[in-house]
């Protein structure tokens, strides 16, 4: 009879070890005075996540790709529309407060675009685009999943995620992308 009262309480055990270790960590980022470089660099790649970067990718590959190129932007297109609204759905219904609500960071003034943290959408985007892309174009890899990286581990530094918020994200992205690139090969 313990078995399923012990099986039923793993969920809830799961969830508190998962934020004890996200608040703890938020409190060591938030906390860090990160060299000048760092800053410009998190900054910088954070924005390149709201959109512009991967619009770019889009662009070059429009001019530049060979026949694969219609596909891979579909897929592209497919896995980061189906990632969007993922996205807002678990948003609402989980609605966690992101980590600059809970605890101030000493030297990122970013704005968030919303109030709720889980999952990263910026996470999402860049590896459900990545993904797709890089399995049209498997040259590409490393220049796009560093990309996707990084603004995954801007979205942490900057307050916005925890890091359970960035690991679904590229969970779910990677999952997307894959199953685009299967429907449009």
């Amino acid at each position: 009879m313990t078995l399923p009262n012990s099986i039923s309480a793993l969920p809830g055990h799961m969830l508190h070890f998962i934020s004890d270790r996200d608040h703890r960590l938020m409190r060591r980022v938030h906390r860090w005075r990160a060299p000048r470089w760092a800053r410009v660099a998190m900054i910088c790649a954070t924005r390149g996540g709201d959109g512009w970067l991967w619009y770019g990718v889009g662009f070059l590959l429009l001019v530049f790709g060979d026949a694969l190129r219609f596909s891979a932007l579909c897929a592209a297109g497919l896995a980061s529309g189906t990632g969007l609204a993922i996205y807002l759905v678990l948003k609402k219904a989980t609605g966690r407060k992101r980590p600059c609500a809970i605890e101030p960071h000493c030297w990122a003034r970013i704005l968030p675009p919303d109030q709720y943290s889980f999952p990263s959408g910026h996470t999402i985007t860049a590896f459900s685009v990545a993904t797709a892309i890089c399995l049209f174009y498997p040259s590409l890899t490393v220049a796009l999943f560093s990309c996707a990286l990084m603004i995954a581990l801007s979205r942490i530094v900057l307050g916005m995620h925890f890091l359970s918020d960035v690991l679904v994200g590229v969970l779910i992205g990677m999952v997307l992308g894959c199953g685009a690139f299967w429907i449009m090969r």
